[in-house]
């Protein structure tokens, strides 16, 4: 696969999963409270949203494009990517406050509470996890890219 198949490929991977996540979480907003009440949470915190939800797909696409350099260059190694599950989280905990509705039969009134209340921080915890990811995996990119280049040079002056 080509350098600009590779990247076309991964980019699509990547809006993919962005757009999955952001899915999961109009679903679930909207089967804990309904249309409107979406609109206006999405409304009210989209900048949030949005942002986890790019910084998702950037990390999985990165992860991608890392993967399948890897996989054509036949190198070995394992690379560890940083989990959506911190994205997911922080989208999730946005609505999971209104889960208030039906905590009492789950017994979970409390937490979920407590998840309201630090809604921002936990939007904001989110995004640095995001940025921490995405700064990970370039770093791995580089460092792939950089051990393929010495070995491609070491391998011409044999």
């Amino acid at each position: 696969m080509s350098s600009r198949n590779q990247i076309l490929t991964a980019s699509a991977i990547g809006f993919f999963a962005a757009t999955a996540l952001l899915t999961l979480y109009a679903v679930i907003i909207v089967a804990i409270s309904g249309w409107a009440f979406a609109e206006q949470q999405f409304g009210a915190t989209w900048y949030f949203v949005v942002s986890l939800a790019l910084g998702f797909g950037i990390q999985v696409g990165l992860y991608a494009y890392l993967r399948q350099s890897i996989t054509q260059r036949h190198a070995g190694g394992k690379v560890v990517a940083v989990s959506g599950t911190t994205s997911t989280t922080a989208m999730l905990a946005c609505c999971a406050h209104y889960l208030a509705n039906v905590a009492p039969l789950l017994g979970l009134a409390g937490a979920i509470s407590l998840i309201g209340q630090y809604q921002q921080q936990l939007f904001w915890v989110g995004i640095l996890f995001n940025l921490a990811g995405i700064a990970y995996l370039v770093w791995r990119l580089i460092q792939f890219n950089t051990h393929e280049s010495h070995s491609a040079q070491l391998h011409s002056t044999i």
